[in-house]
């Protein structure tokens, strides 16, 4: 086992707003390895997105930030402006969910991945130039020598994420964190965008945190899969046993969501209720509310995340009951 490249222990982050304190992270640990394909799931306000801006040390002034975020050993939490600036684009790389608000509509997009370049580099205008154009090959973009010259808005959406993509690597990252990389693209796309980034991992060796919605990305790429919920880690597992045998009821009411080709014919079964709101969580587990296993010492107190099995982590009292096909039958249980 090798030593984690990223590791974060009990994040906190909060948002004090008119009508009180916004938790959006709770208590998230996690380690991420050298060369591993990280998904990160859950439902829109769970705090996917907060985490990785937390890890690239992009929250905004009102969020109070605690807990430990390390890069190779290094404490990033409570550094110096100027080494995380040093640190953004360069050892760590995000893809943002819109390449269209994220690249510049008055520059070419060559100009920009080779202004990305030469921000980490004492290298001439022309260095930065002949690495965007590459960078853009990598990545799999056709002539890019002449796509180099293009703005932003002359790429297809397909070539706008690819063109962020060879943003996020053209100075050779240990980590990438990619939030929603595949949003809005069609499903042919997606498989391209996926199979660039898995392929980039492979290559360099670089470490991918992937935020997605989509069950099916993370089945199809990913090493290791964490599910969050209310603002924490709720069940973390490889990807072949978080799929096979889910043990918190949130994660099984995920997977009995997504279409499957035995279930053709039966109908989808959703998970009752909404998300709680981070400024008035429930008492006990966050989940509870909309739980069907759930029971009265479900509310007494949040359940710790514990290691039921080697590396499979769960934060759920009855894990142990959790029968996922009875659970998306909507089967009451003994005791209930």
């Amino acid at each position: 086992m090798t030593e984690d490249l990223l590791e974060v222990k009990d994040l906190e982050v909060s948002f004090g707003t008119e009508d009180g304190t916004v938790r959006a992270v709770r208590g998230v640990s996690f380690g991420l390895r050298a060369g591993e394909v990280l998904g990160v799931v859950g439902e829109s306000g769970c705090g996917k997105s907060v985490t990785a801006s937390a890890i690239m040390g992009l929250l905004p002034r009102n969020a109070s930030l605690a807990g430990s975020i390390k890069l190779a050993g290094s404490e990033l939490v409570g550094a110096e402006a100027k080494d995380l600036r040093e640190l953004r684009g360069n050892r760590v790389s995000m893809i943002f969910q819109d390449p269209m608000t994220s690249l510049s509509p008055v520059y070419p997009v060559g100009w920009q991945l080779a202004e990305a370049y030469c921000a980490h580099h004492d290298a001439h205008t022309r260095v930065g130039w002949a690495e965007a154009v590459d960078a853009l090959a990598r990545v799999g973009i056709p002539e890019p020598r002449r796509r180099a010259k293009q703005y932003p808005h002359e790429f297809s959406g397909g070539m706008r994420q690819r063109a962020m993509i060879a943003m996020a690597i053209i100075n050779d990252p240990e980590l990438i964190i990619a939030d929603e990389p595949t949003t809005a693209l069609d499903v042919t796309v997606q498989a391209q965008i996926l199979e660039t980034l898995t392929g980039i991992s492979a290559d360099t060796g670089a470490s991918i945190m992937l935020i997605t919605h989509d069950l099916g990305v993370v089945a199809g790429v990913a090493d290791r899969v964490q599910v969050m919920y209310g603002g924490t880690l709720v069940e973390s597992a490889a990807v072949r046993d978080l799929f096979a045998e889910p043990r918190m009821p949130y994660t099984a009411g995920l997977l009995g969501s997504v279409p499957h080709p035995e279930q053709v014919g039966r109908p989808l079964v959703p998970i009752p209720g909404s998300p709680p709101s981070p400024l008035r969580l429930p008492p006990g587990c966050s989940f509870g509310p909309r739980c069907p296993l759930a029971q009265d010492r479900c509310t007494e107190a949040e359940p710790e995340l514990v290691e039921i099995d080697i590396d499979h982590w769960v934060r759920c009292l009855r894990w142990s009951e959790l029968e996922p096909a009875a659970l998306a039958e909507g089967e009451e249980r003994p005791g209930e």
